[in-house]
């Protein structure tokens, strides 16, 4: 036999002996059955133009033998309904949901629980953890491969809780752990104060920021970009859909805008 060959196969039989040691790339194709699975809620289905979520996961390297904590999923559970099935054979799916610090949120988190009790088959699996800011451990130290978070950062600015949140984060991966944040995204000729209200967050400030914490970043996607959203509206982001805070005044200018420009970023931890 040639060498070539003999190596060839050498380093086949020990990569078998190793399965940990290599995983397939995730591609978005590997979720499509999630996409259009028939448990998927109607409204949740009709974001998928905007939120691309094959796209979105495929990039942040999701696997099915992964333990992925998703921050405050909340009773809507856009990801979760795709995430926690697909990861229900093979790998572990945990919900960081609200703990009972700020009753306004208590109604959406009991829903949240009911819906996992109502459908064992999709959600008996799901582990759910308390969060807010670093209070609690969202999973076991060094024990998650994915930390992944949709349109959150802005509240945590707001409220004074992001380096805490993202210690929170930081503990409950694993090195080489990936955090994938997707947010708003805020315009570069303003500062962060000027547009807080409007729940945009300049991401040159978020990446400085989550670098800061210790985090390296990775990656960036333009996925989830939408040069229609000229991030002067009256609401704020809540102005477009799906929330619509004017409600019928000029709805149809701001479906054809769609959902708020958003920047995707892949973080590692050292």
């Amino acid at each position: 036999m040639h060498l070539l060959s003999r190596t060839a196969l050498w380093l086949v039989s020990v990569l078998a002996l190793l399965p940990g040691l290599v995983s397939a790339q995730t591609v978005v194709e590997d979720f499509a059955p999630m996409l259009s699975a028939a448990h998927r809620s109607p409204g949740n289905v009709a974001r998928d133009a905007y939120r691309h979520p094959a796209q979105t996961l495929a990039f942040f390297g999701v696997r099915q033998d992964s333990t992925v904590v998703e921050i405050l999923p909340g009773s809507g559970g856009f990801y979760m309904e795709i995430l926690a099935p697909w990861l229900q054979q093979k790998g572990v799916y945990i919900a960081a949901n609200r703990d009972d610090s700020l009753p306004q949120y208590l109604p959406d988190h009991q829903k949240f629980l009911q819906r996992l009790k109502a459908e064992p088959a999709l959600y008996g699996k799901v582990i759910v953890t308390q969060f807010r800011a670093d209070r609690h451990p969202i999973a076991p130290a060094s024990s998650a491969d994915f930390v992944i978070s949709f349109r959150n950062l802005h509240n945590w600015m707001d409220q004074g809780e992001l380096q805490e949140s993202l210690r929170a984060f930081y503990a409950a991966l694993k090195p080489g752990g990936v955090l994938g944040i997707v947010d708003h995204r805020g315009r570069s000729d303003q500062t962060q104060a000027e547009q807080m209200a409007n729940g945009y967050v300049r991401e040159d400030l978020a990446i400085q920021l989550i670098e800061q914490a210790g985090f390296r970043l990775d990656g960036r996607s333009e996925v989830n970009a939408n040069p229609l959203d000229t991030k002067d509206h009256p609401e704020g982001v809540w102005t477009l859909p799906p929330t619509y805070r004017l409600k019928d005044k000029d709805r149809e200018k701001y479906r054809a805008i769609g959902e708020s420009d958003r920047f995707t970023l892949r973080f590692v931890k050292p």
